[in-house]
């Protein structure tokens, strides 16, 4: 099997990786845009792709380094196609695009939710050690995307993928981030919101055990909804401001215990939301392996909780290594490796970027 080279562009990351026909990730580069975007409290469109063209020369050839490996020894190309930022999307697609053009070499365009739904089916870079095989992922699974713009179940059948329930509103990753900004943490807020809860109680630190958040139900449907989680976190958020005055987090600033009690609470609901759909999709037909991925997905509580979730009923779980829980380029990559083995057409000329874009 070919070496394959993947692109990611989507969103305000710059990312390159190489690997193997057994799915052995020989590099994988990510060049952080953070210094670029924190003034403005989240990704600038514009900046994201001026950046990602600044950045492409420098992270495509850390990479083929890396690997240990040139352009010419590459055999398929891939890149994100969607969904994402156009302007972001067009540079990685028209440098992968390009590529293979000139190398006559297969190209795949790969749905960013398709790279995620199969990276946890990647090893990690073991210390000191030769990269290990992907583990060929199963014919039939469940998929749980959780990240800063999707909440999704998918059920994979044979490389065929059904949406099972997804967002209505805000996505999990992205309430984090609004209620991270809301309080004044910098830029990626998300991540720092997960940190904090990890010092505060969840139901106060008065003892009372009582739960400040509920979740949405969304029916009895699969669907996710965490709008209304979002507002509740705002409202309390004020609450504690009238007795506490302004709470700014930006800095140094310490932040009070009723603050990391809050958070806390507000992380227990929105993690509670997600096991609760499992619970209802294990009740309706007993899930045999579980695939968990996506930039949320490295949230400390939720990762905690999914183990002992599975382990109660039974479920194989496969939780996507950290380091390819964010956007990356190995998972496209692997994603476009998978197509390759089944043998699925290459889309050079088809393939056009789009910002919503179905899986």
């Amino acid at each position: 099997m070919p070496l394959v080279l993947g692109i990611e562009t989507s969103c305000d990351d710059t990312a390159c990786a190489v690997l193997d026909g057994e799915g052995r990730v020989l590099s994988s580069v990510v060049s952080s845009q953070l210094a670029a975007h924190r003034p403005y409290g989240g990704v600038v469109p514009e900046i994201a792709s001026r950046e990602h063209l600044t950045n492409w020369p420098l992270v495509s050839g850390e990479a083929l380094e890396r690997a240990g490996v040139s352009l010419a020894e590459v055999g398929v190309v891939a890149a994100t196609r969607g969904p994402g930022l156009v302007g972001a999307l067009l540079v990685g697609l028209s440098v992968g695009k390009a590529i293979a053009f000139a190398s006559g070499l297969p190209f795949h365009a790969v749905h960013h939710l398709e790279g995620h739904l199969f990276s946890p089916f990647l090893r990690p870079p073991p210390p000191g050690a030769e990269p290990e095989p992907a583990e060929p992922p199963p014919s039939r699974f469940l998929g749980l995307v959780v990240s800063g713009g999707h909440t999704s179940l998918f059920a994979v059948d044979e490389g065929r993928v059904e949406t099972l329930g997804e967002t209505r509103d805000d996505a999990m990753g992205e309430v984090f981030d609004k209620v991270g900004k809301r309080l004044g943490l910098p830029y990626p807020q998300g991540p720092r919101v997960d940190e904090l809860a990890e010092r505060g109680l969840p139901g106060g630190s008065g003892g009372s055990g009582a739960r400040l958040f509920r979740f949405a139900t969304c029916g009895d449907t699969l669907d996710f909804s965490y709008s209304g989680l979002k507002s509740q976190a705002l409202q309390e958020i004020e609450k504690l401001e009238r007795t506490l005055g302004r709470i700014d987090l930006g800095g140094d600033a310490e932040p009070a215990q009723p603050v990391l009690d809050l958070l806390a609470d507000f992380r227990a609901a929105a993690v509670a939301q997600v096991l609760d759909r499992l619970d209802r999709l294990q009740a309706r037909e007993p899930i045999g392996l579980l695939a968990v991925s996506g930039g949320a997905a490295a949230n400390r509580l939720l990762r905690r909780e999914l183990p002992d979730w599975a382990r109660r009923n039974g479920v194989d779980l496969r939780l996507v290594p950290t380091v390819y829980s964010g956007d990356n380029a190995a998972m496209i990559a692997h994603a476009a490796l998978l197509r390759h083995r089944r043998g699925l057409p290459a889309d050079l000329f088809s393939a056009e970027a789009e910002s919503r874009i179905p899986l």
